[in-house]
């Protein structure tokens, strides 16, 4: 069961967090609370499956990336995890999912690829290849950002 002080972190936790070294403290100082109390209570919610996971959404031009590039990879699923693991450890990409196939679309693996230029995008791209050994892939290039907002609970 939700109490006050839950449901007023997940009112914080669905809005932008502020850039700074400790957010997380900074949050449990408004709401009057310790950071271990913060963390503790954000915890028990993710055990209960209140609280699934909290995501980050990265405004690559905002943040001084012009290129962006979706890749969707063929990936053997017995070895996805550890390929998955190894494309995530990229600094370039922020996103790295698994994702179901269909009969018309074989990807498994999505990574999110951030840099200066579609060539430095696809030099990214081409290093994982030769790391990986996946040679089976597509490059979805953004050309326009349409929606990058979230659920929002208990709103006034």
């Amino acid at each position: 069961m939700l109490n006050d002080l839950d449901r007023k972190i997940i009112r914080i936790l669905q809005e932008d967090i502020l850039l700074q070294k400790e957010p997380f403290k900074a949050i449990a100082k408004d709401l009057d609370i310790n950071e271990d109390a913060l963390l503790e209570r954000i915890h028990s919610l993710k055990e209960q499956k209140i609280l699934r996971r909290i995501g980050a959404i990265l405004h690559h031009r905002k943040a001084g990336f012009s290129h962006n590039a979706m890749v969707v990879w063929v990936v053997p699923e017995e070895r996805s995890e550890e390929i998955g693991k190894l494309m995530a450890s990229f600094s370039q990409i922020s996103h790295c999912y698994k994702r179901v196939t269909f009969r018309d679309w074989p990807y498994n693996l999505y990574t999110m690829i951030h840099g200066q230029s579609k060539e430095e995008c696809e030099e990214v791209v081409c290093n994982i290849a030769k790391i990986t050994g996946v040679n089976e892939y597509e490059i979805l290039y953004s050309t326009k950002e349409l929606k990058k907002t979230s659920m929002k609970y208990f709103i006034d």
